[in-house]
């Protein structure tokens, strides 16, 4: 049987034609809902507060995205699915880069992993593209250098930010990245960047002219109630889950569930 996912070429060939339709995937439930209607399942380490109740990203460690990677993978069939390299797990030198990187698409049959940071990690980049492994490359802003950046807030409102952002662009392409993450940067910026360089940009509270968009999937359901401004909820699932669990626990304490006849009691359980 042909596999029918998507490659890194398709997602490159939608540069400019068609929007980029990217979400956060962690479990295989999720991942199943999704594949049919997205390009790219991103496993995203934002999983440590999503899934686990962080604080940061900064404790997710490569076990954890390992893990629900493979989960990803193997319940999905369409999609590119690209996980984030953690913190600590590719700063150190190209070669810790490398290793880990091979790890995780060896363990977890992933396309592409996904690397923060511009002209600093260009040479990174650029070692790990050229031995076969895709990069999908984050900039502006940085959440696992959130404490280095000062918190969370717009990027690129000055211009030497600005600037040093356009530089960052040009030299993922240069390296080899396929696709550029851009998050938190002023509208503007995320257009010109988009307009020069010649891979996909993929916005997160960016701009609407970038070439597709992502979101922590959990967020746009409106699971989380704590979400950054620029997030839309596509629903409001935090409501019908409370509703549904209410109802359970209701038919469980007035002896409403399970109702009489919905199993066979002859039938003993060894």
């Amino acid at each position: 049987m042909q596999n029918s996912r998507k490659t890194i070429r398709d997602i490159i060939k939608l540069k400019g034609k068609t929007p980029i339709v990217c979400l956060t995937a962690y479990t295989a439930p999720i991942a199943r809902i999704l594949d049919e209607n997205v390009d790219i399942l991103l496993v995203g380490d934002s999983l440590g507060m999503v899934v686990y109740g962080m604080e940061t990203t900064l404790p997710v460690t490569i076990d954890m995205m390992i893990a629900h990677g493979k989960a990803v993978v193997n319940n999905s069939s369409k999609s590119l699915v690209v996980i984030d390299m953690p913190f600590a797990t590719y700063q150190k030198s190209k070669e810790q880069a490398f290793e880990n990187a091979a790890r995780i698409i060896s363990e977890t049959g992933c396309s592409a992993i996904k690397i923060e940071g511009g002209i600093e990690m260009s040479e990174t980049i650029s070692f790990l593209t050229t031995r076969g492994i895709a990069v999908m490359g984050h900039i502006g802003l940085l959440p696992q250098s959130v404490n280095s950046q000062g918190g969370y807030h717009i990027h690129g409102k000055n211009d030497a930010e600005y600037k040093k952002i356009i530089q960052d662009a040009k030299s993922l392409q240069e390296s080899g990245a396929f696709s550029i993450v851009i998050e938190g940067v002023v509208p503007d910026l995320a257009h010109e960047i988009t307009d020069i360089v010649d891979v996909p940009t993929i916005g997160i509270g960016a701009s609407l002219h970038c070439d597709g968009q992502v979101l922590v999937t959990e967020d746009m359901l409106g699971l989380n109630l704590d979400t950054p401004k620029f997030v839309k909820k596509f629903s409001n699932l935090h409501e019908q889950v409370k509703k549904a669990v209410e109802d359970f626990s209701d038919a469980v304490r007035q002896k409403k569930f399970p109702e009489a006849g919905s199993f066979n009691s002859s039938k003993k359980s060894a």
